[in-house]
């Protein structure tokens, strides 16, 4: 396929604003393509060279880009920028000088989806002395080998913003229509991408070898499985009443999530968003060597920082002094780090996801046996609900977030929320005390005092994991330093579209459309009703609709963004639903 019938798909996805029409476009992509390129294209989709765990990174800025712009279409490079800070785009920027550029005879493409992949890749790969005018020629050189259309994806793809706000749910529903010729086959090509968290492995591997493969996937070292997520309960009673009348309840703990995997003497660590972090812990990475007996071995567990005198567990303000990439040697002397594991998913070439709970948490005890770094995470196993009341008391007494249950014959659930594990982490007195995670998909302008920063505030959404939509629940106006606005601004800047994004509900129109790609932590009194916001939106018995919102939220944290966390993991619909039922439920109990 030619990148230049990719960009014509590109521009029908941008037009769109149907997640179901979107589906189509994909659908119709996939089937036209061969089934090698269907990896690529998936990458250049997501905007990205490769999965997170393999840490491939463009390390192209603007700057570099608007460089290569002016070389290829003859323009001067201050005639790129004013252009640029007109619109926001370098996509449409390089699309509009290519367009009216003197340079007629270079306005013709052949570059193969594939070419333009494997140049991206050499782009990334450039590195050492001269390493930015090398990338910045071999950049020019696509954009004036190039069509205007062409070139418009050429220059957003080395950021990351292709700006259609397809993901990942959309690719994989897109996969199964143009391979299987149905929608049914979603959840078994979903069930592959949790296991090696590779939508493009997931992608070639149906296309070349079919549904039997996808059925038969398997946990492979080295590409991290997606982690299990666990549900919300206000109360040890609807908890026990959830899971059967009997749990086990692990402490819980506010530090790194990191998914150790191990063959012999190599080792990775892969963070919660499954990025690569071995070498930010070496700490854990040697007791993994020196402590774990099992040759092939993949478990995860909670990274917190202690205090090695007293035995202390530090909050996790402390523990995240260790997320750097300078002096970490001299940091892990200073804050270094227990490893409490809680699950194993993968022992001596055995996948242990379907296996109940209990027998992994055994296997689990069984290899930490002679471990000091590498702890199993403290535990009780109960019926009584005053039991495991009082070992949550007492988990928040020792500095904890608060408790996990787990049922003991569920299985490893990868990449998803489900009953078998629930988190409690404080009681709710008639307010919100947890935090959301929320999406940012648009940003109002400043006025008055803020009128100088060019930003007001952010409307927020929560992720409705059933319809894979952002439904809108807060407009965010509050909390913000005046540092955080401006690094608000330049972020959101970048990806700034003119409508709603397909994959966005909303009633309320913000200043600036955004895709959706970052998520930001908010607090708030309360959980309220609302006809002005989406999230969860029904009809009342008045015949009037309304959803949920928030009641004076506010941004905390010392980042504006969390990093983190994708759009898929923020605080889902489901989740702010039942919040609400345990707010109204807290208030009848006290009255």
């Amino acid at each position: 396929m030619l990148f230049g019938e990719l960009a014509k798909y590109y521009d029908r996805l941008e037009e769109v604003s149907s997640r179901l029409k979107m589906i189509d476009i994909l659908t119709e992509t996939f089937k036209k393509a061969g089934h090698e390129e269907i990896g690529y294209i998936i990458y250049i989709t997501q905007g990205v060279l490769a999965p997170p765990f393999e840490g491939i990174e463009f390390g192209v800025a603007d700057k570099l880009v608007e460089e290569a712009i002016a070389i290829a279409t003859s323009y001067t490079k201050d005639e790129v920028e004013k252009a640029y800070k007109k619109s926001g785009d370098l996509g449409i920027v390089a699309k509009d000088l290519k367009a009216s550029t003197k340079l007629k005879s270079l306005r013709n493409s052949r570059y193969t989806v594939e070419e333009v992949y494997n140049k991206m890749i050499e782009i990334a790969r450039t590195g050492g002395e001269g390493s930015k005018a090398h990338k910045i020629k071999l950049l020019a050189d696509m954009f004036a080998n190039s069509a205007p259309d062409e070139v418009k994806y050429l220059a957003r793809y080395p950021l990351g913003e292709l700006r259609m706000g397809v993901g990942d749910a959309t690719i994989l529903e897109a996969l199964s229509l143009a391979y299987t010729g149905s929608r049914a086959f979603k959840g078994e090509l979903e069930r592959a991408y949790n296991l090696c968290s590779d939508l493009s492995y997931v992608g070639v591997t149906l296309a070349k070898e079919g549904k039997e493969a996808i059925i038969g996937f398997k946990v492979t070292l080295f590409k991290p499985v997606r982690p299990a997520l666990a549900e919300r309960l206000p109360t040890a009673n609807e908890i026990l009443e959830k899971m059967g009348g009997r749990a086990a309840v692990e402490q819980k703990y506010d530090g790194f999530r990191l998914q150790v995997h191990k063959d012999g003497d190599r080792i990775q660590l892969y963070s919660r968003r499954l990025e690569n972090t071995t070498g930010m812990f070496p700490d854990i990475l040697e007791a993994v060597k020196r402590e774990i007996p099992a040759k092939r071995i993949i478990f995860e567990g909670e990274a917190i920082a202690y205090n090695e005198v007293t035995g202390e567990l530090f909050p996790f303000q402390e523990t995240i002094q260790r997320k750097r990439k300078h002096d970490i040697e001299k940091k892990a002397e200073e804050l270094p780090l227990h490893l409490f594991a809680f699950d194993v998913m993968y022992y001596e070439g055995k996948d242990y996801l379907n296996e109940p709970y209990e027998k992994r948490r055994e296997l689990l005890e069984h290899v930490l046996e002679k471990s000091s770094t590498i702890r199993p995470t403290t535990r009780i196993i109960t019926s009584s609900p005053k039991e495991m009341e009082g070992f949550f008391e007492k988990s928040i007494e020792n500095g904890l977030e608060g408790i996990v249950a787990k049922d003991l014959n569920s299985r490893y659930i990868a990449g998803a929320r489900k009953f078998s594990w629930i988190k409690m982490k404080r009681s709710y007195k008639g307010e919100l005390t947890d935090t959301l995670d929320l999406v940012v998909v648009g940003y109002f302008l400043g006025r008055g005092s803020r009128a100088e920063f060019e930003f007001g505030g952010l409307l927020c959404a929560t992720y409705n994991d059933k319809r894979d939509m952002f439904e809108t629940i807060t407009k965010l106006g509050t909390g913000f330093t005046e540092a955080q606005m401006a690094e608000l601004k330049q972020t959101l800047d970048r990806i700034k579209i003119k409508s709603k994004p397909a994959r966005v509900d909303s009633i309320i129109t913000p200043d600036f459309w955004v895709t959706p790609k970052y998520v930001v932590v908010v607090k708030a009194d309360e959980i309220t009703k609302s006809p002005t916001h989406t999230c969860g939106m029904e009809k009342l018995p008045d015949g009037t609709e309304a959803g949920y919102a928030l009641r004076f939220p506010r941004l905390v944290g010392d980042e504006a963004i969390r990093k983190d966390k994708s759009p898929e993991d923020a605080t889902t619909t489901r989740e702010v639903i039942e919040m609400f039922k345990q707010q109204k439920k807290v208030r009848i109990d006290d009255s």
